[in-house]
């Protein structure tokens, strides 16, 4: 299938997603701009989304939200004055850093590390030991190149880019901690 949509004409932006080369994400992507968000990809960076109905899930600054389940149960909140917001979380400063990262790499398929030193005033390798080390495997597998400098996501690695991406998703991390802590 990849095969037929590139011989078709279209080029690879990532996370399945295939577009012609005059799209506009295909553009983005060229010119270095394209963004994720929760939704997908986007040609629009930092924009605030508002969630409307049942389920739907919002990002206002540096917070995201949730609305309620039902659509008996958002009306009714609705319906008293009141946000039909369920749960939302606020982001702290570790947050914004790994999206930084996630979204350079879902959307770029590359990392520079100073980049990420300078706007966050930290040294990358420390910080990401442990994700850096994971990496590692994924770089002997040939899915990316790992250097002093940063991370260049090879071809085969580009549609696993979810995968080497969750290697710096720190509630993932906890997650897989949790649930061997719990076998114990």
């Amino acid at each position: 299938m990849i095969e037929q949509l590139t011989a078709a004409g279209y080029v690879y932006i990532g996370m399945d997603h295939f577009a012609k080369p005059d799209d506009e994400l295909a553009r983005a992507q060229q010119a270095g701009t394209l963004y994720r968000n929760f939704q997908g990809y986007s040609t629009h960076a930092d924009c605030d989304l508002i969630g409307l109905g049942a389920t739907s899930i919002g990002m206002v600054g540096d917070s995201y939200s949730q609305n309620l389940k039902t659509l008996e149960e958002y009306s009714a909140r609705l319906d008293a004055g009141q946000l039909a917001v369920f749960r939302g979380v606020r982001l702290d400063d570790d947050d914004r850093l790994r999206r930084a990262v996630i979204t350079d790499l879902i959307c770029h398929f590359t990392l520079d590390f100073a980049t990420v030193e300078r706007r966050f005033d930290l040294r990358f390798g420390e910080y990401f030991a442990p994700e850096l080390a994971e990496l590692a495997d994924m770089a002997n597998d040939g899915l990316l190149a790992l250097s002093a400098t940063g991370i260049q996501v090879l071809p085969p690695g580009r549609l696993l880019i979810r995968n080497i991406c969750m290697a710096f998703d720190r509630y993932l991390r906890a997650q897989k901690q949790q649930r061997f802590s719990r076998v114990i």
